[in-house]
């Protein structure tokens, strides 16, 4: 960063902080040529629900379960329960024929996910796992999402 830019990020979780920021807005320039943009987003998933995600992925591959004739690993597993939790949230979906004409599922990151919609794609894949009997291994909850 240059010197005399200005980055910051707020993490909004209560008035007082609320109010300090409208403070900070408040006293920025705003002409033409000396001005900032400022982004309001949700909170990108946490690094804990992160953990515990690929445990389970993990832990689904490790149980041995076959999708499509075969044992998956986790990687595989990953995709799938995004791919699975898109289209049981009716989010979009898309396959595209790839550069070497293999069907490809453009899906949405992880790691761009919101905390709400991370803990739902956790609920999705632990509901999975119960509904087919893989046993999931307590120690990932120890990462507290």
């Amino acid at each position: 960063m240059a010197s005399g830019e200005i980055k910051q990020v707020w993490c909004v979780r209560n008035d007082v902080i609320k109010n300090n920021l409208i403070k900070q807005i408040l006293d920025l320039p705003t002409d033409d040529i000396n001005y900032c943009e400022v982004v309001i987003k949700n909170k990108t998933r946490t690094l804990p629900q992160n953990n515990k995600f690929h445990a389970i992925c993990s832990d689904v591959a490790k149980s041995g379960f076959e999708w499509a004739e075969k044992p998956r690993n986790s990687k595989e597993w990953k995709v799938l329960f995004v791919s699975g939790h898109s289209i049981a949230t009716d989010e979009p979906t898309e396959l595209v024929k790839g550069l070497e004409s293999e069907l490809i599922n453009i899906r949405e990151s992880t790691a761009l996910m919101s905390v709400k919609r991370a803990n739902s794609l956790i609920e999705y894949s632990v509901a999975f796992c119960a509904e087919n009997g893989i046993k999931l291994n307590d120690t990932y909850g120890k990462y507290g999402w």
